[in-house]
């Protein structure tokens, strides 16, 4: 059986409305919006008809925006960057919780919308969301009063400590996880292997984009973020009698990672372990390890931050934490908060250190004379 033409109608001036389509058919408004809308409430023939009314008239259906805004929701969540977007990719890390979100979401048909915001707070004061996701942004500053002037849903993850307004408590809740206590272990296994010289690839102390040996004044800054900060402490407090020469990688790149380990051990010879506060830091600290010579673990022992999934392979040393759970519970979290349910008001997951190649005895050959102080205590 020949399927049936669609009614023919002049083309509308313009753009083809909602009213032009049902003009057409010689329906109601009402049923046209159904047919995309509430298809269940038509017979497939009658649904039919109108969407091919609608490609005949070029009428590219109902406007999402205007869609939402009748419906007062919009169905997406906004993950704040406080960084290029790039690093939402590059860092296997961040791609696996990002991806262990959108699992959690996708269950309620909600989808994700990545809002870097290094430089200008404008992409969280204008994106349509039901609710924000903020991956490890500072605390102060116009970034985090943008979110929080958007009275919204918001989970704050890998976040320092400060108190929301009280007006958004019960919308606003913190994931984390227990940072501190795995970089302890961390150093703690170092110095326990003998090492006295240790050196630190550490994440951006704050904001301006400063490598190289960490001041006093980065580090006190540190000492206010949540990651940064938290991770120093612990190494401070796991090795607490090892000099430690810290240098900052303002991006979290391989590149960074072997550009800075390699200014470190040429700057530090005597150095004979690297805490790096990410896996990817540590990647390129082997390369720069392979480039002067030095082997790993027999004279440069390596530990990463974070385990992802390649570590294992490399055979890293590395702080686990569970970057998979992270996500689920951020997702399910959110969730419980869109729907007006409780939630506490913080979240901290656990981290482990996981043992492998890349530590081992510190080498007996090694000069310590002329080892540093350790790190502003």
């Amino acid at each position: 059986m020949t399927p049936a033409k669609p009614p023919q109608a002049d083309a509308p001036r313009g753009r083809a409305t909602l009213r032009d389509v049902a003009r057409t058919v010689g329906v109601s408004v009402a049923t046209v919006s159904n047919a995309y809308n509430r298809p269940d409430q038509l017979s497939a023939e009658l649904r039919g008809r109108v969407l091919a009314a609608a490609r005949a008239l070029n009428y590219p259906g109902p406007d999402p925006l205007a869609r939402s805004l009748r419906r007062g929701r919009s169905r997406v969540i906004g993950v704040v960057y406080d960084a290029p977007l790039e690093y939402a990719f590059a860092d296997p890390a961040a791609s696996l919780f990002l991806g262990s979100v959108a699992r959690a979401l996708q269950a309620e048909d909600l989808k994700l919308l990545l809002l870097s915001a290094p430089a200008s707070s404008e992409p969280v004061r204008t994106a349509s969301v039901d609710g924000l996701i903020v991956y490890s942004a500072p605390e102060s500053g116009a970034l985090m009063g943008a979110v929080y002037e958007r009275r919204l849903p918001t989970v704050l993850v890998d976040q320092g400590r400060g108190r929301p307004p009280a007006a958004l408590r019960g919308l606003v809740t913190r994931v984390g996880i227990a940072d501190e206590a795995g970089a302890r272990a961390a150093a703690a296994h170092l110095a326990g292997l003998g090492h006295h010289a240790i050196g630190v690839l550490a994440l951006e102390a704050g904001p301006g984009g400063v490598s190289g040996p960490m001041s006093a004044e980065r580090w006190a800054q540190a000492e206010a973020s949540r990651v940064t900060g938290d991770r120093l402490r612990g190494y401070r407090a796991g090795a607490p009698d090892v000099a430690l020469i810290c240098y900052e990688c303002p991006q979290n790149l391989p590149s960074e990672g072997e550009a800075q380990a390699r200014a470190l051990l040429g700057a530090h010879p005597e150095v004979t372990a690297l805490l790096c506060m990410s896996d990817v830091l540590a990647q390129g600290a082997y390369q720069a390890a392979q480039a002067l010579g030095r082997r790993v673990p027999h004279d440069l022992s390596l530990v990463g931050y974070d385990d992802v999934p390649a570590s294992a392979a490399l055979g890293l040393t590395t702080v686990w934490q569970p970057t998979a759970d992270k996500g689920r519970v951020v997702g399910e979290t959110l969730l419980r908060l869109l729907a007006g349910r409780s939630v506490p008001p913080t979240t901290t997951l656990p981290t482990r250190l996981a043992v492998r190649a890349s530590t081992g005895p510190a080498p007996q050959a090694a000069s310590l004379t002329a080892a540093p102080p350790a790190v502003p205590r």
